[in-house]
């Protein structure tokens, strides 16, 4: 199990943050090269399924999700159950004391591809990291709008 995560603060309350975290057809416009839709229920309550592409055109992986944890405005948890991507994801909503938020997000997963994976993964953790982070510092400006 591998974990990351990133946090970044957003100049809107928890209740609107997490409205657009969990707009999925809006998904595309913070996260980067992805974009997701609820595939099974509305995508907002436990037991939903979701689906996310991420990719260039054709060139990509779909990341197939069931929400296990659905606590407005507070947290969402999916379990990732994709032949590439498995594990826990997790996204909470925070209120800082003097307004506004603090979004984290979290993700444990287990790699894929044996040693080769667990190697590629340690090489390319920061990258990671900044992907999320990057795509994290998307949601707040659109949060903030």
């Amino acid at each position: 199990m591998s974990r990351v995560s990133v946090a970044v603060d957003v100049a809107a309350s928890p209740e609107r943050v997490f409205e657009v975290l969990t707009d999925w057809p809006r998904h595309h416009e913070w996260m980067l090269l992805t974009r997701a839709e609820a595939v099974a229920g509305e995508g907002h309550g436990e037991g939903d399924r979701l689906a996310a592409f991420t990719g260039v055109g054709p060139l990509g992986f779909t990341d197939t999700m069931t929400i296990t944890r659905w606590d407005p405005p507070h947290e969402v948890v999916v379990r990732h159950t994709g032949r590439i991507i498995r594990g826990t994801g997790r996204f909470r909503v925070l209120p800082r004391p003097a307004g506004g938020s603090t979004v984290v997000w979290e993700e444990d997963l287990d790699v894929p591809f044996g040693a080769a994976g667990r190697l590629i993964w340690t090489a390319t953790e920061g990258l990671t990291a900044a992907f999320l982070r990057t795509s994290l510092r998307r949601l707040a400006a659109l949060a903030a709008r």
